[in-house]
């Protein structure tokens, strides 16, 4: 089995960028995988139709609609107090941003998950079984 590092699976990422809503601007408006990290750690993997729209909905969502809003948001919350939206967006803006373009992103996705582990990716993908008579 091959032993890649973190460099090698996000060879075919754009470079990091700061998570800005000008960053979410930037992104194109098809299907693809992105990933936030924060320092030298993937934090979420997450896969979508639409780039544009689900980085921008991390950032200015709502608990309900980003699961990674909602995670970062319980990190922030205090006792008998929730994050605001704005502090979400903040903590968002200090960790950086990548995406790729595919036309399988949930299967890449699962790939990172399983490979990098996310702290904010509480699901691990199951194994795909092949069909009857396929290795």
């Amino acid at each position: 089995m091959l032993n890649l590092t973190r460099d090698d699976l996000l060879a075919g990422f754009t470079a990091a960028q700061p998570y800005t809503i000008e960053a979410a601007a930037a992104a194109p408006s098809s299907p693809g995988v992105h990933v936030v990290v924060d320092g030298a750690a993937v934090v979420y993997v997450g896969w979508t139709g639409n780039l544009r729209r689900r980085l921008r909905q991390h950032l200015t969502g709502s608990r309900g609609s980003s699961p990674l809003h909602d995670q970062v948001g319980q990190i922030l919350d205090t006792p008998g107090s929730a994050a605001p939206a704005a502090d979400i967006a903040e903590w968002l803006g200090r960790c950086t941003v990548r995406w790729q373009e595919t036309e399988n992103p949930e299967g890449a996705k699962d790939a990172l998950v399983v490979a990098l582990h996310p702290c904010f990716n509480r699901q691990v993908p199951r194994q795909r079984r092949a069909p009857a008579g396929r290795a």
